[in-house]
């Protein structure tokens, strides 16, 4: 009975002292929450990437979170667990930090990811057998939008172990288009329309990179041709764009080629 009634004793002197924490951890996360808007918005009129910019102002607002909850708890009587975290030593600390070592490795490459830029918001790439936009990159892990809408969470750690395709970083896309023909039709006047429907499409890039029509495979009963072109994804990375393109392609090679009795 005396044992309970010590305990309550306890707790309701300890009751104060967990308000005021919780207070001024209350104030830490505010705070942060300001100076992560503030060092974003400096930032990002700075730097090409925006993704930097975003991962700094969480860097920030992590660190103060941080350095919040240590202040409550020296204020609660837990100084000693306050000050393993901030040593970094201690058997509890070393339990921590090994159960919570994929996070540690996550916000390293994240870091890493954020400074050397190998992709920005908007950009295709693909990694571990994922494509989509890059749509945000945080502390653990980076956001990509599949081609098909879902919305897929990485962790930093894997994009920096594995090979990682940049698709559209420095603004050219090559796009290939498939078409079987019969062993019997004249290919040259084939490649001729083909080409003239490619010139006649301003998305389409001429030049050094101009389209090509090339036969891909001689099958048992067809001719299987490849249209070669690219695109300037800087006008844009929508992946609806680059559809309507492939599709504006398509439809005027089937209307030509069956026009002149070709497919």
């Amino acid at each position: 009975m005396i044992e309970l009634q010590e305990i309550s004793n306890k707790t309701i002197e300890l009751l104060p002292k967990i308000g005021l924490g919780g207070i001024i951890l209350f104030l830490f996360i505010m705070f942060s929450w300001l100076i992560k808007k503030i060092v974003t918005k400096r930032i990002k009129p700075k730097t090409k990437n925006p993704l930097l910019a975003d991962f700094l102002g969480k860097v920030v607002a992590f660190t103060i979170g941080i350095t919040g909850f240590v202040f409550f708890l020296h204020i609660i009587g837990l100084g000693g667990i306050a000050k393993n975290i901030m040593a970094g030593a201690g058997i509890t600390t070393f339990i921590i930090g090994f159960a919570f070592k994929d996070i540690g490795e996550n916000f390293l490459s994240g870091i890493l990811m954020a400074f050397k830029s190998p992709f920005k918001v908007g950009d295709l790439i693909e990694t571990g057998g994922t494509i989509g936009y890059v749509s945000e990159l945080n502390l653990r892990e980076s956001i990509l939008k599949t081609l098909d809408g879902k919305d897929v969470f990485i962790p930093n750690s894997q994009i920096i172990k594995s090979p990682l395709f940049n698709y559209t970083i420095d603004g050219f896309l090559r796009y290939e288009i498939a078409i079987k023909l019969d062993y019997k039709v004249d290919f040259k006047k084939v490649s001729d329309i083909i080409n003239s429907i490619l010139a006649e499409i301003p998305e389409v890039l001429s030049g050094d990179k101009k389209p090509m029509i090339v036969i891909d495979e001689l099958a048992a009963n067809t001719v299987n041709l490849k249209i070669l072109y690219w695109i300037n994804t800087f006008k844009s990375k929508s992946k609806a764009y680059h559809l309507q393109i492939k599709s504006q392609i398509l439809i005027k090679t089937i209307e030509d080629l069956t026009k002149n009795g070709l497919y």
